[in-house]
């Protein structure tokens, strides 16, 4: 599959070059594993010469005498050998000088595993050589908790120091359509639901359905769900990276908020223990769940946990419970156990997907779903115009025909917040999408 959109990011590195040609720049890109990081990079420092480091958990010496043969096939020259990354990143710094360089650094939480104080010598470094060189000096890390610590920690050494940020989130909206349309010219809205449903918008997951040639809801799921496939064994990798020797109870509460059991209170009734300090961690070190509130009113007292991310909410609805099957490699019949399901699950993807796409295509200043303390009465979504001082309240079937607006209106009525708005109310749909 050919590289799709990022046109913001790929906008936002080359602004950083070009102004690394005359005061250097420490940009920190950030995002989930495989959402494309590495190749965002290259593709727009792609006429650019770049010194590209993957780095790997070796011994320090080893590792700089990696990085000098690299730097050196960029024809940047060295005095003598370099033993410690103060040196080597000293060398290339005092080499900008005369020169500008960009400097990618990859998986830059590894460093932490390649010298004890390497962190502490890239601050003194760049604090005492950043003002007369000419670097652009790019890292990128894919373990969140590892880089968060890193550069958002105020007792760490590179705190306060990176110049810029960029998140790569997942490909919006338009983009997969734009996908579909290329691969499938007459997709249908389900395949479209489907792809979102499975990759959350993550290219190395959409490459691998397009590729497969998985075009349509069977296909992709049967695809998803074979032996080997990258959406069995990926969701386990996270997990070994992120939560190393703790998976235990982390696991459970990600696979019980993918069940719908997305209050702190069920989640201690089921367990039998406090979930407290793992919900911050999920949220604030690893980035993989979000807590929700209504989105009028904003009570914080009936907020709701969910997966951040549309491929682990897959991952710990259906593979994670279902190891098993996976390891006897009867995907077959997780894949029946899938289709079964299908239908209840696709309604729950459909009310999110239809917010993403009202967020991104809409002239709207927030988009959430409302909720009583009670419980009896929801409303999928709220879209709300700040500006305009109008709101949006709809309801979301996978069946159009389902669609209630008689009771959407009576629910609409309670919802608090909204005096002194222009109220409109929709259904919405598959057909909607």
């Amino acid at each position: 599959m050919r590289f799709y959109g990022r046109e913001r990011e790929i906008g936002i590195l080359r602004e950083t070059e070009e102004r690394s040609r005359s005061e250097s720049r420490f940009t920190v890109v950030l995002g989930r594993r495989r959402i494309g990081k590495t190749s965002t990079i290259r593709k727009a420092l792609e006429h650019t010469k770049i010194v590209y480091v993957y780095i790997s958990r070796m011994k320090e010496p080893l590792f700089c005498r990696r990085m000098q043969d690299i730097a050196e096939d960029a024809g940047i020259e060295f005095t003598g050998s370099v033993s410690t990354v103060r040196e080597f990143l000293r060398a290339v710094m005092i080499h900008s000088r005369g020169e500008p360089i960009t400097l990618v650094l990859d998986e830059f939480q590894e460093l932490d595993h390649v010298g004890p104080s390497v962190f502490s010598d890239i601050q003194e470094i760049w604090d005492m050589y950043k003002d007369e060189s000419r670097i652009n000096l790019v890292v990128a890390g894919s373990m969140h908790s590892m880089m968060v610590r890193i550069f958002e920690n105020e007792k760490q050494p590179l705190f306060g120091r990176a110049t810029g940020k960029l998140e790569l989130r997942p490909l919006p909206i338009n983009t997969l359509k734009e996908i579909m349309r290329d691969h499938e010219p007459s997709y249908d809205n389900r395949s479209l639901l489907t792809l979102y449903m499975l990759s959350g918008g993550v290219p190395p997951y959409v490459a691998a359905l397009m590729d497969a040639k998985a075009f349509d809801t069977r296909s992709m799921i049967e695809t998803a769900l074979s032996p080997g496939s990258i959406f069995l064994r990926d969701g386990t990798d996270l997990m070994a990276e992120e939560f190393g020797r703790d998976k235990g109870t982390y696991t459970s509460i990600l696979i019980l908020i993918a069940e719908g059991r997305n209050t702190r209170s069920e989640m201690e009734g089921i367990l039998g223990t406090g979930v407290g300090p793992y919900l911050q961690r999920l949220e604030n070190e690893y980035g993989m769940i979000r807590r929700t509130v209504p989105i009028v009113g904003r009570n914080e007292k009936i907020s709701r946990w969910e997966i951040s991310d549309q491929y682990l909410r897959f991952f710990y609805r259906y593979i994670r419970p279902n190891e098993d099957l996976v390891e006897t490699d009867r995907t077959d019949l997780l894949i029946k156990m899938v289709e079964k399901d299908l239908e209840s699950y696709e309604g729950r993807v459909l009310e999110e997907y239809l917010r993403r796409r009202i967020a991104e295509e809409e002239d709207f200043t927030a988009v959430g779903r409302y909720w009583n303390r009670k419980g009896d009465a929801e409303v999928d979504i709220v879209a709300i115009d700040l500006i305009g001082r109008r709101a949006m309240l709809a309801e979301v079937k996978r069946n159009p025909s389902k669609i209630d607006m008689g009771k959407l209106r009576r629910t609409g009525e309670t919802v608090p917040g909204l005096d002194g708005y222009e109220v409109s109310y929709r259904g919405l749909s598959m057909d909607d999408m």
